[in-house]
């Protein structure tokens, strides 16, 4: 290997990946036409496949029908389906005399005063309850598939650092094994950059078991298996748009949260309660019943039949101490309800704070490690030179080859972090992945 390939060959691989992850620094990131092809794997892509596979999603449906059902029976005239009555009486069996009796009638139940309106309201709150807590669920789904694969892209570009690391050992390996053999540099050197290659291959093995590792957790939440001719888009998520009402002048305590599907759930599980108190209220007793019936009968043999018509209405006294204990319950649950809110509201909160900090001080560290790299891999050639020339030792150019391969490792990171970053703010946002 010569010497300006030997310098210049890290500095590509740090090109490369800048340019692989520059998208991650554009506003609005936009899928590349590689990763619009069925065998690329984006972090869209992972959380769809993961979510399809979600017991939530599998029982959407039935749940909204049962919802639906719920609205529908509100809307009933009636809080039960009537009931049919038939009954037959005669004395065959006790002295036979002819009489007879057919009674045929229909019982309907009857709303209570206000149970009707409770009902539907209900119903209402319950479909309303039924969305936002499935754009909850989604939302901590989200959470486990961004860690699964910023995870996953770190672990991807330490597995590549390690594997050039290794190559760059290799090189100077060989190139000490000559200068040794032609007398310039002692047999221990040569032993130094033998064990700097071991220590490397032990490193870019471990590297490459971390990345798998970590891909392996990938699909399982896809429930897929690995392509071989499978491509990534590590592109970024596009920062918020205004539909948030973000500025970059607003401080994190004006963020809206509001309109957080954590707190919508709540919110909507707290009226769910508060209507299923107003609903037990109303039912202090069971419904009344409303009965028609009509009925023929005879005395004895020969006598004509006669007709006639019953008209009734049961009323329950009351429900009991059942009553009281469903109504003190649903009370409860709202009580509880809304305090978990206040406390997740300033959980969320924190975390909005949390992530623009990370995602400032990321930012910032991005610059740095960049110029870093840049200088070490300079430095590097430099050093590189002057030992070919006899004016370093061998010590001196493997620490200088171990703080290069460092910084162009932190400024590749540096890229997923910037990223991951940006991930997370959006995910304390409570926005899905893009």
């Amino acid at each position: 290997m010569s010497l300006n390939q030997k310098r210049s060959a890290p500095m590509r691989f740090v090109l490369s990946v800048f340019t692989l992850s520059g998208l991650v620094l554009t506003a609005q990131a936009q899928v590349t036409p590689a990763a619009a092809t069925s065998n690329a794997l984006s972090l869209k892509e992972v959380f769809d496949a993961a979510w399809q596979r979600q017991p939530e999603a599998q029982a959407f449906q039935k749940r909204r029908d049962a919802v639906q059902a719920q609205a529908k029976a509100a809307s009933m005239r009636s809080p039960e389906p009537p009931s049919l009555e038939i009954s037959q009486r005669s004395d065959g069996m006790t002295g036979n005399k002819g009489a007879r009796e057919i009674e045929l009638g229909i019982t309907v139940p009857i709303w209570l005063p206000g149970q009707r309106t409770a009902s539907a309201d209900l119903a209402q709150a319950e479909s309303s309850l039924l969305e936002r807590k499935l754009l909850a669920t989604k939302l901590r789904l989200a959470s486990a598939v961004r860690d699964a694969w910023w995870g996953w892209l770190r672990a991807r570009v330490d597995a590549e650092m390690a594997s050039e690391q290794l190559a760059n050992a290799q090189g100077l390996a060989a190139d000490v094994a000559k200068r040794t053999l032609a007398g310039d540099l002692a047999k221990s050197d040569q032993h130094q950059a033998e064990g700097a290659v071991a220590a490397a291959q032990a490193h870019a093995a471990q590297a490459q078991a971390a990345s798998a590792a970590a891909f392996a957790q990938v699909m399982a939440l896809t429930g897929r298996s690995a392509r071989a001719d499978l491509t990534v888009n590590a592109a970024g998520e596009p920062t918020p748009g205004p539909n948030l009402g973000l500025s970059p002048g607003q401080t994190p305590s004006s963020w809206p949260s509001a309109g957080h599907p954590l707190l919508a759930e709540l919110e909507d599980r707290i009226t769910v309660a508060e209507r299923t108190a107003q609903l037990i209220g109303t039912q202090k007793r069971s419904n009344p019943e409303l009965t028609v019936a009509t009925s023929r009968e005879r005395g004895a043999f020969g006598e004509r039949y006669g007709q006639t018509v019953l008209v009734g209405i049961r009323v329950p006294l009351g429900a009991g101490p059942g009553h009281d204990a469903h109504l003190a319950n649903a009370q409860a649950e709202a009580i509880e309800v809304q305090t978990q809110r206040v406390l997740e509201k300033a959980r969320i909160q924190a975390d909005q704070q949390g992530a623009a900090a990370r995602l400032a001080a990321v930012r910032t560290q991005l610059d740095a490690v960049q110029r870093r790299a840049r200088l070490a891999n300079e430095t590097r050639g430099f050093f590189d030179k002057s030992f070919r020339l006899g004016q370093t030792d061998l010590p001196t150019r493997l620490r200088i080859e171990a703080e290069a391969a460092e910084a162009t490792r932190q400024a590749a990171r540096s890229q997923i972090e910037l990223a991951s970053a940006m991930s997370a703010w959006r995910q304390s946002l409570g926005l899905l992945p893009e």
